[in-house]
């Protein structure tokens, strides 16, 4: 199959990052799921924990997937799951009447903690070896992509 435009050498750099970050992706989503799993969760429902968490106010269901970068319907999906298990509830939203605020609950809150706990030794594990410039390095190459897909500058020449 032939290509019709050639690769600059940072583009095939760049290619080979992306087809290993989906890797990496996958076996993340998948050690997530095997870490958490005595707690009831999975790597979605943990990150969404996560979320709320780290979040300075309580926030509607639309924001955090926004910070998230992903899809509402997705993001909804899974608080109202969360909600089943008791891990979060829903406020009163004084400045939209239909979007509603996402708040930990008290079993969420553990239910958090106990996460954080289990994933401190692994990551930990995990980074062994590994030198914090390094690290560093690779994830300001990250940010530089996200923020440039975030600005839609594709670099597309047409």
């Amino acid at each position: 199959m032939e290509y019709k435009g050639k690769r600059t050498p940072s583009g095939d750099a760049l290619t080979g990052l992306i087809l290993d970050l989906f890797r990496l992706n996958s076996l993340l989503v998948t050690a997530g799921d095997r870490l958490v799993a005595r707690l009831g969760l999975t790597s979605a429902r943990w990150q969404i924990l996560g979320v709320v968490a780290a979040s300075e106010r309580p926030q509607p269901v639309a924001w955090l997937a926004r910070d998230m970068g992903a899809n509402r319907q997705n993001v909804q999906r899974i608080i109202n799951d969360l909600r089943k298990q008791g891990l979060v509830a829903f406020e009163t939203n004084p400045h939209h009447r239909r979007a509603q605020l996402v708040v930990l609950t008290d079993k969420g809150k553990e239910t958090f903690d106990a996460a954080m706990r289990l994933q401190a030794p692994w990551i930990n594990s995990l980074s062994e070896g590994l030198l914090v410039k390094d690290i560093q390095t690779v994830q300001r190459v990250i940010m530089s992509v996200r923020q440039k897909l975030e600005n839609n500058e594709t670099g597309e020449r047409r």
